[in-house]
């Protein structure tokens, strides 16, 4: 085979292994997202079938503080580690290439493990409070997708207007910041807190009214 032959063989080969790896990963995330919004499902559903409520953002800081487990969510909660840590071992294979500073990870699998299950139970809490905010104002149960989405958007960006037009839940984002904050081993704390001073001054009654007539704009005629 002449060198021109073989070089366009090896080009062939190289872009089929590249073709192939970037639908695996593509596949690999797709799990990831989607293993992030069944933990996120079951943990908002868990805190909405019972009557426990977090009535303020003071008590929201106590309860997590209380360093509450989330066990009942551990199967959940592995499934979106199993898939979550190659991710991020392959980010600290590039570190090289990067500022970031990969060498602080010490183990991958524990600090992915300790920022979802840290997440899970924040977005539980506020999740609580919003419940609380609407159920107060409106005197019946809240929607479950409706708090959902206001506890995840409130998590991720505390101080922005809530748009309830827009009701996808933001699980790239929240899965992004889950592996990163694994990877660094920080915490959401901070965000967590600022994210229950919103939920306490939400007006209840309001977003439940403009949920509502979101939905039955949706209705088919």
């Amino acid at each position: 085979m002449s060198v021109t032959g073989k070089l366009s063989g090896y080009a062939s080969a190289a872009t089929s292994a590249g073709r192939s790896a970037g639908a695996t990963t593509l596949k690999s995330g797709t799990a990831l997202v989607e293993a992030v919004e069944r933990l996120v499902d079951a943990a908002v559903s868990r805190v909405l079938l019972t009557d426990d409520r977090v009535t303020s953002a003071a008590d929201g800081r106590l309860r997590l503080s209380a360093k509450q487990g989330t066990e009942e969510l551990a199967d959940k909660v592995q499934r979106v580690v199993v898939l979550a840590t190659p991710f991020v071992r392959v980010a600290a294979r590039g570190a090289k290439f990067t500022r970031l500073p990969w060498a602080m990870i010490a183990s991958t699998s524990f600090s992915v493990g300790v920022a979802v299950r840290t997440g899970v139970r924040e977005i539980q809490v506020l999740s609580s409070l919003v419940a609380f905010r609407i159920e107060q104002a409106t005197g019946a149960p809240a929607d479950p997708q409706l708090v959902e989405k206001i506890a995840v958007d409130l998590y991720l960006h505390p101080r922005r207007k809530l748009d309830l037009a827009d009701d996808r839940l933001r699980l790239v984002r929240l899965t992004r910041k889950w592996l990163l904050l694994g990877a660094f081993g920080r915490t959401t704390s901070k965000r967590a807190d600022k994210a229950l001073e919103a939920a306490e001054k939400l007006d209840g009654g309001e977003l439940a009214t403009r949920w509502d007539a979101l939905l039955l704009s949706r209705r088919p005629d």
